[in-house]
């Protein structure tokens, strides 16, 4: 599990006590487990508001205790990660409920490519808030994890892609260590029945080109050419912007609705090549402005899953500041063992 960092430089110490107590975590110490805390809570809320609210809730209760009550806290960033997922553990329940309520389909909220999330402006994210893109994030991914269980979620996420051993897993989710490692073996079988065989990112990246040109294009041929048969294309407005409540479903379909999109969206619209949560996706701006994200799955040679996101509650990282193209897609970095790396093996 991550602990707090040393403490000296990183921060000012709190007051010796008497021999053999610990001295109070510096601010750095502890805020140095604020990146890890995003990304646990972004891969189990599918948000990056959400997750930065969980943040802050979880430092507003570790200052709300006293001085010799954080000085008794063997790991700090043990104690900042089981607190932060607890808290996105109930919201994922009041969430389920609260989704009745939404209008549409309800999409995670899409990341664009770090270096253009962190571009040094007035504004931009601190780069302690980079969410680590693999393939944890990937849209399909985080649509698998949006259809499990609370439960399931939190204990596949700790485990097989923060590396908690299920001892530990069980005190967070308040069950038996047998009863984590069954959710997570439940979790692991749903990503496997709906994961797509991904090709390489390069080739995923032409795909989006071409499915790019041939939707400016309204070609509806080279459209249905490029779009499995049975296709699927689902699109989250959250009632705040216009757009098609139920998902369109086959290639065909799917083609003319698009081709359709662009002839009603006219000029006004210019898509752009960008990375969508770490592969290849396009971006609509309307009179300068993020308007929608697209997000794919692609399945060999052909596009199985396109989410498209209009919500503008969930465009907020999108909008500040020019998005840039795609360029060469490099294959994702495992990310080190501290924040751990996907697996859906036993």
């Amino acid at each position: 599990m991550t602990t707090g960092a040393e403490q000296g430089e990183h921060g000012e110490q709190g007051e010796q006590g008497e021999q053999g107590e610990r001295s109070d975590p510096g601010l750095g110490a502890v805020m140095s487990e604020r990146r890890q805390l995003i990304n646990l809570a972004y891969r189990l809320l599918g948000s990056v508001a959400d997750a930065e609210d969980v943040v802050q809730e979880t430092y507003a209760r570790w200052y709300a205790m006293s001085a010799p009550e954080r000085r008794a806290i063997e790991s700090p960033g043990a104690w900042l990660t089981t607190v932060a997922s607890r808290i996105c553990l109930n919201l994922l329940g009041s969430a389920r409920a609260r989704r009745e309520t939404y209008v549409g389909d309800w999409i995670p909220e899409p990341l664009p490519e770090p270096t253009e999330w962190i571009t040094a402006r007035s504004g931009g994210t601190d780069p302690a808030d980079r969410i680590t893109l693999d393939e944890s994030v990937t849209m399909a991914f985080l649509v698998v994890l949006d259809a499990m269980t609370p439960a399931e979620r939190v204990a596949f996420v700790l485990h097989d892609v923060f590396r908690y051993p299920f001892g530990e897993v069980a005190e967070i989710v308040g069950r038996t260590p047998a009863a984590c490692r069954r959710l997570a073996s439940s979790a692991r079988r749903r990503i496997r029945t709906a994961q797509a065989p991904a090709g390489p990112s390069a080739g995923q990246a032409g795909i989006v080109r071409r499915f790019r040109t041939a939707w400016e294009a309204k070609d509806i041929d080279a459209l249905i050419g490029l779009l499995d048969p049975d296709a699927t294309a689902t699109a989250d407005g959250g009632g705040l912007a216009v757009t098609h409540l139920d998902p369109i479903v086959g290639g065909e379909r799917i083609a003319r609705a698009y081709a359709e999109i662009a002839r009603v969206a006219g000029h006004r619209t210019t898509f752009l090549e960008c990375t969508v949560n770490g592969l290849p996706g396009l971006v609509a701006e309307q009179d300068g402005a993020v308007a929608t994200v697209f997000a794919f799955e692609i399945a060999g040679d052909r596009i199985r899953r396109i989410w498209a996101v209009r919500n503008p509650e969930k465009l907020r990282p999108w909008r500040m500041g020019p998005i840039g193209p795609i360029g060469p897609i490099e294959p994702i970095e495992p990310i080190g063992p501290q924040e751990g790396q996907a697996r859906v093996t036993e």
